[in-house]
């Protein structure tokens, strides 16, 4: 008997079709709940990883920077050295361009030193008579009296006018002063004191028109301000003098008018000289009511290649006052 084949209901193909389906799903969900868990162990790995290596780089660039902040501070050094060196060069080439010069001037230095010893014997030969007298007073004074190197010290004011030019303030300020201190000191005691440059331009202005009065505190004060004065002058003692004069010249009082200067570049000498005996007038004796002497200073003749011709006139000037005006003049011939 044949057997008869029975063929699948329909209810029995679909649920093998449910049954593959299902376990198709359940495998794709496995292994993305497997997939899940292996990942944050993977992106903790690759999170560390990557932080080892920022803080490696983080590290290099500190020390990258320690290196530049030290090369900086060397390439300072190395330039501030590199300057003092410049700077050394500089000096030193200066002194290599000096070395000719100063050979140069130490082998011509005898020669100058004759030229200028010719030039003052020259000047000395041209000096008159009395100069050579007051010359001779001064190397062999006499006796203290009434009169130091021929210039009498009976006054009771004095009034010093000096110039304050360039050439005197460079060649002779510091035989200046020592000539000044010189003089007050032949003035132990005096009733006033003046000081004026050759201008008429006062030392002290708050004593302008008046006498400054003698101590010795004010002594000293003249002493000092002079070391430092420097007032415009035009190398011609005539308004000084002129000023002197007419402010403080007076018939009750015994004044004297010291020049000190070494120059005169006025147009004449005897416009001057008339000047001046119109406003110092003279007593019933024929004294004259200020006396005025003068101190000329070498400084035109010891210089090497400067004019002798206003010295000489400032010598011929002051020779001519202090004949006509009752004092002396004296011309140095070195400090």
């Amino acid at each position: 008997m044949r057997r008869r084949r029975l063929r699948p209901g329909p209810g029995d193909f679909n649920l093998s079709f449910l049954d593959a389906i299902s376990c198709g799903f359940g495998a794709i969900v496995v292994l993305l709940v497997l997939t899940k868990m292996g990942e944050p162990a993977a992106l903790e790995s690759s999170r560390e990883d990557l932080e080892g290596r920022v803080l490696r780089l983080e590290q290099e660039l500190a020390e990258i920077r320690g290196e530049t902040a030290i090369f900086n501070r060397e390439l300072v050094s190395k330039r501030s050295q590199r300057s003092i060196e410049t700077e050394k060069i500089a000096r030193l080439r200066g002194d290599l361009w000096k070395v000719p010069g100063e050979y140069a001037a130490t082998s011509q230095l005898s020669q100058v030193q004759e030229i200028l010893e010719g030039r003052l014997l020259a000047a000395q030969q041209t000096l008159t008579e009395e100069m050579q007298r007051l010359q001779r007073q001064l190397e062999h004074p006499p006796a203290p009296n009434a009169t130091v190197g021929g210039i009498p010290v009976d006054s009771e004011y004095i009034i010093f006018v000096i110039d304050t030019s360039g050439s005197m303030t460079r060649g002779a300020w510091p035989l200046v002063l020592r000539k000044m201190s010189e003089t007050l000191k032949i003035y132990p005691k005096v009733k006033g004191i003046q000081v004026m440059n050759d201008m008429g331009k006062y030392m002290f202005s708050s004593y302008a028109g008046k006498w400054i009065p003698d101590t010795p505190g004010r002594r000293k004060a003249i002493l000092d301000r002079l070391r430092t004065w420097r007032a415009f002058s035009n190398s011609s003692p005539v308004e000084g003098i002129t000023r002197a004069v007419r402010v403080f010249g007076s018939s009750d009082k015994k004044v004297s008018v010291y020049v000190f200067g070494d120059e005169f570049t006025g147009k004449s000498i005897q416009d001057v000289i008339d000047a001046i005996d119109k406003i110092n007038r003279r007593d019933a004796a024929g004294n004259p009511r200020v006396r005025i002497h003068a101190v000329g200073f070498p400084v035109v003749f010891s210089s090497f290649g400067v004019s002798e011709a206003t010295g000489v006139r400032f010598a011929t000037l002051m020779r001519a006052l202090c004949q006509r005006n009752a004092g002396t003049f004296v011309g140095l011939t070195s400090g």
